[in-house]
C-alpha cells in the first residue's frame, strides 16, 4: 500500500465502531461515543440510512470482532498501567480514538499512534472537522514495517526504549509479509520485562479465502500472512516473549458478551492474543 494512500479498511473499521454506538444495544462491548464525533454527522446519517447493511450475519460477526479486540486490548493496556508500563504504542492506529477519551488511569501515559502519513492526514482531517484536539500525552508516528524496524522509528519519536511499554497490534499483521511481522516482534522484545503486546491474526483460509479477505483484496489491501496459533505461539516465544495467551471464544463470551443482549454473535476462532515480556 503506497505512503500516500488512507487506508480504506482502517475507514470502514471506524464506522464499525460507530455503528455499534449507534445500533447495538446496551451495555456495549466498547464504549466509544467520541468514534461517532470523529467521523461526523454525514457519515453518523450513513450508518443510520444503510442500517440493514450492518445487520448480516457477516457484518454482525465483523463489528463483533473489532470491537471485541479494542476493548480486550484495553483491559490488558489497565492491567498493564498497575503493573508499572508508562508507554502506549498503536500499530496502524488507523482512527483509534483511545487518546481522545482517556480514562483516569490514562493520563499520564506517553501514547505514540503509529500509521502511514495518508492515513493519519484523513484522521487530521476529521479530527479538525470534529473540533477534536489530541490530547498533550499523544503524538503520531509515521514508521513503515516494511521498510524500517520499529525500534528506528520509535527513536525518532523520543519513546524510551527502558521503559515497559504497551504495544496494540489490531487488525495489521494479516496485510504484512511474515519477515516485517518477525523484526516488529523482535523490536518489541526488546522493551523491559512487563512490556505487552496484544495482537490479532489470521488463521489459514483453506480452499478459499473468506469474503472479509476477498473484499480487503478488492480495495488493493490483500490478506498475505496467516498463522495457527500453536505457530504464533512458538514465533512469540522465539521472539522473547515469556507469557503468551490467546483469547478463547469462551473467555470472550464471559467476560464481555454474557451480561449483555445476544444482538452481536460470540466469536468462534482464536484470533486474538497477547505476550508478556
Amino acid at each position: 500500500m503506497a505512503d500516500y494512500k488512507a487506508s480504506r479498511t482502517a475507514l470502514g473499521t471506524a464506522y464499525l465502531r460507530a455503528a455499534h454506538q449507534l445500533l447495538d444495544s446496551p451495555p456495549l462491548i466498547l464504549d466509544d461515543p467520541v468514534a461517532l464525533s470523529l467521523l461526523g454527522l454525514v457519515a453518523v446519517q450513513r450508518i443510520k440510512d444503510t442500517a440493514d447493511r450492518y445487520q448480516t450475519p457477516e457484518s454482525l460477526a465483523l463489528r463483533a470482532h473489532v470491537v471485541l479486540r479494542s476493548r480486550f486490548a484495553e483491559d490488558r493496556l489497565a492491567a498493564a498501567v498497575i503493573r508499572g508500563v508508562t508507554q502506549y504504542v498503536i500499530l496502524g492506529a488507523g482512527f483509534d480514538t483511545f487518546a481522545l477519551r482517556l480514562p483516569p488511569w490514562a493520563q499520564a501515559l506517553k501514547i505514540i499512534e503509529v500509521d502511514h502519513p495518508g492515513t493519519q492526514a484523513v484522521k487530521r482531517s476529521h479530527l479538525a472537522a470534529a473540533g477534536l484536539a489530541m490530547p498533550e500525552n499523544a503524538a503520531f508516528a509515521n514508521i513503515d514495517f516494511e521498510r524500517e524496524s520499529l525500534q528506528d522509528g520509535l527513536l525518532k519519536y523520543q519513546v524510551k526504549m527502558d521503559e515497559p511499554t504497551f504495544f496494540s497490534w489490531l487488525g495489521v499483521t494479516i496485510y504484512l509479509r511474515e519477515d516485517a511481522i518477525d523484526a516488529v516482534l523482535r523490536s518489541v522484545a526488546t522493551f523491559p520485562s512487563g512490556s505487552e503486546i496484544v495482537l490479532t491474526f489470521a488463521r489459514p483460509p483453506g480452499d478459499s479465502p473468506s469474503p472479509l479477505a476477498q473484499r480487503a483484496a478488492s480495495l488493493d489491501e490483500p490478506w498475505v500472512s496467516y498463522f495457527e496459533p500453536e505457530a504464533l505461539e512458538a514465533k512469540l516465544r522465539g521472539a522473547g516473549f515469556s507469557k503468551v495467551e490467546f483469547l478463547s471464544p469462551a473467555e470472550a463470551e464471559a467476560w464481555y458478551f454474557q451480561r449483555r443482549p445476544k444482538d452481536l454473535p460470540v466469536p468462534k476462532r482464536i484470533n486474538i492474543v497477547s505476550a508478556v515480556r
